[in-house]
C-alpha cells in the first residue's frame, strides 16, 4: 500500500480545459447544485456546460471556487485502490476542499463555507476597489531558488508602503498581494522576468488580496455568517497555512474553526510550509493531486527540488524519478 499526501488547488486551477467535467447525473454533482439553487446563484452544470469559457463569468469567485471545490472532490474518488491518503493540504481555497474532503467539515457544511467566502471575496475593500495578486517566480529554469529573484521580491515588498502583502508562498512562485494602487506599484518594481512561454510579473484575473490585512472586514464578517458551522475532528491528518498540524486523535475543532474564519484569511498562506511538513512528517510514497487541471504540478515538483526529497536536487532529477516511479500523480479526469 502506498501512502498519499492529498494536495487541493485552489482559485485559477478551473481554465478553459475543465469545461465538461461535471457530470450531470452523478449524486454527488445533483446534491451541490440543489445547494447551489438555494443561493439563487447560476447553475454549476449550466457553467461547467458552457461552450466557451469566459472569464468574467468562470473566474468570478462565487463561480470558479465551487467549481473547483467540485471538481476536486469528483477526482479525489480516482484514488488507487493501492493508495492510502495519510496527510491532507490546500492551496488557498484548497484548504476549504481538504476540510470537507477528510470530513472536517460535512459536503453542504463544506460548500457553504466556499460559496459564503467566494461572495464576502467579491465585495469592495473598505478603501474602494477590489485590490489584486500579482504573482512572480523564484527559480530558474533548473526549479532552484534564484536569490537575485528572492531579494527583488523582498525589496518590492519593503517598498510597498502599506500597501502590499505576501498573500501566498508556493516555494517557486511568490503571490503577492495589495490594494489597487499597491498592484500598480507591484507592476511598477517588479522587472520582467520570463518563466518558459510567461512573462512575470502576472496580475491574476480576479482576484483580490486574500491571505493579507486587507481583507481583515471579510473574516469579521465570515465569522459572523458562519458562527454555527459545525466543526469535527478529520478523519485524516491536516496540515494548514503555517504548517501546523490537527490530527484525528488532538484537533480542537473550535481552534480549527477560528484559525479557518481568522488567521487563514488576513495572513499569508505559507503553502510551500504545509506541503515542506507533509513531506518530512509524513514521507508520503507520493503527492496526490486532483484537478481540476494540473496547476500544483510544477509547484510540487519545485518543492520536492527545495526539499532535496528522495535525493532529488534538479530538474532533472525530478523528471528523471517521475518516469522511473511517480512521486506525483495527478487525479484530473
Amino acid at each position: 500500500m502506498k501512502r498519499a499526501a492529498l494536495v487541493f488547488p485552489g482559485r485559477g486551477s478551473y481554465t478553459a480545459t475543465s469545461l465538461g467535467s461535471l457530470p450531470p447525473e452523478d449524486p454527488l454533482v445533483q446534491r451541490i447544485e440543489a445547494l447551489r439553487e438555494g443561493y439563487g446563484l447560476p447553475s454549476l452544470l449550466e457553467l461547467d456546460g458552457a461552450e466557451r469559457f469566459e472569464p468574467k463569468v468562470h473566474l468570478l469567485p462565487a463561480n470558479a471556487s465551487p467549481l473547483i471545490f467540485l471538481a476536486s472532490l469528483l477526482d479525489l474518488r480516482a484514488t488507487p485502490h493501492d493508495v492510502e491518503p495519510v496527510v491532507a493540504i490546500g492551496n488557498s481555497m484548497g484548504w476549504y476542499t481538504a476540510l470537507t474532503a477528510v470530513g472536517a467539515l460535512s459536503l453542504e457544511d463544506g460548500y457553504r463555507l466556499v460559496q459564503e467566502m467566494s461572495l464576502l471575496q467579491q465585495e469592495p475593500l473598505p478603501s474602494g476597489g477590489p485590490g489584486g495578486q500579482v504573482i512572480y517566480p523564484l527559480t530558474g529554469a533548473d526549479w532552484r531558488l534564484d536569490p537575485d529573484l528572492v531579494a527583488t521580491v523582498d525589496a518590492a515588498l519593503a517598498e510597498g508602503d502599506g500597501e502590499v502583502h505576501s498573500s501566498i508562498d508556493l516555494g517557486g512562485y511568490a503571490v503577492l498581494a495589495g490594494s489597487e494602487a499597491g498592484v500598480a506599484r507591484l507592476m511598477e518594481l517588479l522587472p520582467p522576468a520570463r518563466v518558459g512561454d510567461r512573462l512575470y510579473p502576472l496580475r491574476l484575473a480576479l482576484q483580490g488580496p486574500y491571505h493579507t490585512p486587507l481583507v481583515t472586514h471579510v473574516a469579521e464578517a465570515a465569522q459572523e455568517r458562519l458562527a454555527d458551522l459545525p466543526w469535527e475532528s478529520p478523519e485524516v491528518a491536516l496540515i494548514d497555512g503555517r504548517g501546523a498540524r490537527w490530527s484525528p486523535w488532538s484537533t480542537d475543532a473550535a481552534a480549527l474553526r477560528d484559525y479557518t474564519l481568522g488567521e487563514q484569511i488576513t495572513t499569508s498562506f505559507r503553502f510551500a510550509a504545509s506541503l515542506r511538513v507533509a513531506l518530512r512528517e509524513w514521507a508520503p510514497d507520493l503527492l496526490m493531486l486532483p484537478g481540476p487541471g494540473n496547476s500544483l504540478g510544477g509547484v510540487c515538483g519545485r518543492a520536492v527540488v527545495a526539499e532535496g526529497y528522495r535525493g532529488i536536487h534538479s530538474r532533472a532529477d525530478f523528471e528523471t524519478a517521475q518516469g522511473r516511479d511517480a512521486i506525483i500523480l495527478s487525479l484530473h479526469r
